[in-house]
């Protein structure tokens, strides 16, 4: 004798949704960010003189010069004979910048072409002293920088937190007033981007070098707050 099997359409449909969920949990989300092809970007730093005793100094004076202790004057040379007072040295700047990725930033390692605008601090020094030199001044210079890096990018679809980090260098010009010159750079930093907005810290090594009053160079080490616009 057989009996009729009975079925309620919520306990099929149950049963057809348990079976289907195991394989929708396995099956990844595979598709990745779309690929970013320019950042332009806007930045704000404080620089921070290195060696500055060695480069300017040295070179503009022409003999060793070592910091003043306790005195009115901040360097002197170390026979004394010519006191130094750096009188201004700016700190806070700002530049701009555009960098091009030629194969695309999405996930992964790729090259990025960078061309950048940047302030340089103003210098005032001057000099007293039996061979003293005439005071020295460089206001209004930027640094007219072109470069390329390497940029780990790790960022995500839609408005998910992504994030990326850099390493690089190049070659810039140097323009003010009355002078001009060149500057090697190597540049690291990194941040994290939501969409097409990011964020950034980066700090800059530059040599710089000028040829006006005697052929001198200087150091400078922005660390830089940087707003991004990628698209």
């Amino acid at each position: 004798m057989s009996y009729p099997v009975h079925f309620s359409v919520p306990a099929v449909v149950l049963a057809l949704a348990m079976s289907a969920a195991p394989g929708w949990a396995q099956t990844p989300d595979t598709r990745k960010p779309r690929r970013q092809f320019v950042t332009v970007s806007y930045e704000s730093f404080a620089t921070e003189p290195l060696h500055f005793e060695r480069f300017p100094l040295e070179d503009l004076v022409g003999a060793p010069v070592a910091a003043a202790q306790f005195k009115s004057y901040d360097y002197e040379t170390r026979d004394g004979s010519v006191l130094i007072d750096v009188v201004n040295f700016t700190r806070r700047g700002h530049g701009a910048g555009i960098s091009l990725y030629p194969f695309g930033a999405s996930i992964g390692a790729t090259l990025a072409l960078r061309a950048s605008v940047q302030d340089l601090p103003d210098i005032a020094v001057t000099f007293t002293g039996p061979s003293a030199p005439a005071n020295y001044e460089l206001t209004g210079a930027r640094a007219y920088d072109i470069g390329a890096a390497i940029v780990v990018a790790d960022h995500s679809r839609g408005w998910g937190l992504g994030s990326q980090a850099f390493v690089g260098g190049g070659r810039g010009r140097i323009r003010a007033a009355t002078r001009t010159g060149d500057r090697l750079f190597a540049e690291g930093g990194g941040g994290i981007s939501s969409g097409p907005f990011g964020l950034e810290l980066s700090v800059k090594f530059a040599w710089n070098h000028l040829t006006d009053p005697v052929d001198h160079h200087f150091i400078t080490v922005p660390v830089a707050l940087r707003g991004t616009l990628s698209f």
